[in-house]
């Protein structure tokens, strides 16, 4: 390992043996912290999901009331926000300073940022299992929850926007500095665009909850449900769509390192996540479609044309990142048929099961669904329903977190250069917690469509004082979602161990290689980073892929026209 110490920045570098990348060293330890921490969230929050699976599954229905809220509160703020954001907050500096051959800007504020995530994220989860906010993920007002809960999401919010500035910082510097020639990677803009739709939903989560924790103070006498949820998700959407950019970015990476592929259109890739910047945000709206308050035309601007440019920029990543691995594949000579080199693809190697998966369950079923539920009449069935969790459960567990699993093999080696072990674990993870989320999705979609509420402890309406019947086969839809829960529980814990053993047995080397498993057929593997997200000139038809992405279009069609029949034969009720 050479070291290198530029005075000037105040800043040390080793350079990795296998991707010749200079990494800062503050850079490395901070990207460690917050993967530690993201890793410790993911852990409590996959607890809180087993304790809510076993009580929405109506067989076992384990927690009383008052548990259940309480846990499905700590379940939203670790999963959606702690586990996510600090494994994006590691991100950032891996794809500034360490993609870029550059010195991350203002470490010492870097440390005080993750002190303040650390913090707030602690404070709530307190208070959560103190009883003291039973407020669940949304926190609408007029529920209050204690002081210090929303000053913990506050912490939270301003430590993550510390990073995002720092993230900012460092590029421009590292463009100064002449650290990288040429335009910045793919990767790296993909990031850019998650820190900027990531600073509008902090700064947005402040105007939501800085005058909710005036209020429990007893310092403002009232907040307005109307503006809070309003602006509420204008935070707690846009927080999803940084990890929709986050995680595509992932994408990219895996596929290169996994078989060496770099993008078919680097210009349209690129447009494709500026699309995400100026529209994807409003799809946030789709939360207030059944809302009484937001007027008609404010509904329709917000989930008509507009919206679907996003929609566009998702289905060219749709394209890009299968299209680059079927060209990768056929470059290595894997050309018979349409499908030869999906056939013959690196399936175990587990960074490129987790980036296919991801991108089958994010794009078959995560998206699909969100578009759908986006459209005002169909969101009037759907919202408050078991479909929504169903939706978003596609997106953010089985797309996003599948695909940070994905990419922590390799950060292990190459960032906490530790030996990976229990490669076999590591081999079985993403299939075992990608076959779970799909169960688990599957359920809750197919009990939505039976009309089980999104947010109800118990279905049958104990002692209510109108009585409910809901159809007989929600007990099987339940069942296949708690069945579902448990599976992808086991995958949770694959990854975990794999990456606890690693972390604290495996002994300190220095990377040799990218991928887990050598494979022979591939070596430009093994030099893929360094030219992360750079255009090749050669052309290759990716056949494959266009047959995939025309049966893709089918199944979203059918999916589409399929809700709309469903409206249509609810529209005798008046």
């Amino acid at each position: 390992m050479a070291v290198t110490t530029f005075p000037a920045a105040r800043a040390t570098f080793r350079t990795c043996p296998v991707t010749t990348l200079k990494v800062d060293i503050a850079a490395e330890r901070l990207i460690i912290a917050n993967a530690v921490a993201a890793v410790v969230f993911l852990a409590l929050g996959g607890l809180f999901a087993l304790l809510l699976a076993l009580t929405r599954w109506q067989a076992i229905h384990l927690l009383p009331a008052d548990w259940f809220y309480r846990v499905l509160t700590g379940h939203g703020f670790d999963m959606l926000v702690a586990w996510i954001v600090f494994f994006e907050v590691a991100g950032l500096y891996f794809g500034s300073a360490i993609l870029l051959n550059a010195r991350l800007v203002g470490p010492r504020l870097a440390w005080l940022a993750y002190a303040l995530m650390v913090v707030g994220a602690v404070l709530v989860n307190v208070m959560v299992l103190m009883g003291q906010a039973d407020v669940m993920f949304t926190a609408y007002v007029p529920l209050k929850a204690h002081p210090l809960f929303y000053l913990g999401v506050i912490l939270f919010a301003v430590g993550a926007l510390i990073a995002v500035l720092l993230f900012f910082a460092t590029v421009w510097v590292a463009g100064r500095e002449g650290r990288y020639q040429g335009s910045m990677p793919l990767v790296t803009f993909g990031l850019m665009v998650a820190a900027i739709i990531a600073f509008y939903t902090l700064v947005s989560g402040a105007l939501a909850f800085v005058p909710a924790f005036l209020w429990s103070l007893g310092l403002l006498p009232y907040v307005d449900p109307g503006y809070f949820r309003n602006v509420f998700w204008s935070f707690g959407h846009p927080a999803q769509q940084i990890n929709l950019a986050a995680m595509v970015a992932v994408w990219y990476a895996l596929a290169t390192i996994t078989v060496g592929a770099t993008p078919l259109n680097e210009k349209l890739s690129r447009l494709a996540f500026v699309l995400y910047a100026l529209f994807i945000n409003l799809g946030s709206a789709h939360h207030l479609l059944s809302d009484p308050g937001p007027g008609f035309a404010w509904k329709m601007g917000n989930t008509s044309y507009a919206m679907y440019l996003a929609v566009l920029g998702s289905l060219i990543h749709a394209f890009s990142i299968p299209g680059a691995i079927e060209v990768a594949q056929r470059r290595r000579g894997l050309t018979k048929g349409a499908f030869e080199w999906l056939r013959k693809a690196p399936w175990h190697e587990p960074g490129f099961a987790a980036l296919v998966l991801s991108m089958i369950l994010f794009g078959w079923i995560g998206g699909v669904t969100g578009v759908v539920i986006g459209t005002e009449q169909i969101n009037m069935l759907a919202h408050n329903t078991l479909r929504l969790p169903g939706h978003f459960h596609a997106t953010v567990v089985a797309g996003t977190t599948l695909a940070f699993m994905g990419l922590t093999y390799y950060l292990i080696p190459l960032i906490f250069r530790k030996e990976l072990k229990l490669k076999k674990l590591a081999q079985w993870q993403p299939y075992v917690f990608g076959v779970g989320m799909f169960l688990t999705i599957l359920g809750m979609i197919g009990s939505g469509l039976l009309g089980i509420p999104r947010r109800h402890w118990d279905i049958t309406f104990t002692n209510a004082p109108l009585q409910v019947t809901l159809p007989g086969a929600a007990q099987i839809t339940l069942a296949v979602m708690g069945i579902g829960a448990l599976i992808a529980v086991v995958g949770g814990i694959l990854y975990l161990a794999v990456v606890l053993v690693s972390v604290f047995t495996g002994p300190r080397v220095e990377a040799s290689r990218l991928t887990l498993v050598m494979d022979r057929r591939n070596p430009l593997v093994e030099q893929a980073i360094p030219n992360m997200g750079k255009e090749v000139t050669e052309k290759i038809a990716p056949r494959g892929t266009v047959i995939l992405t025309f049966a893709f279009l089918v199944f979203f069609m059918a999916y589409y026209l399929t809700n709309w029949w469903l409206l249509g034969r609810m529209w005798w009720i008046r």
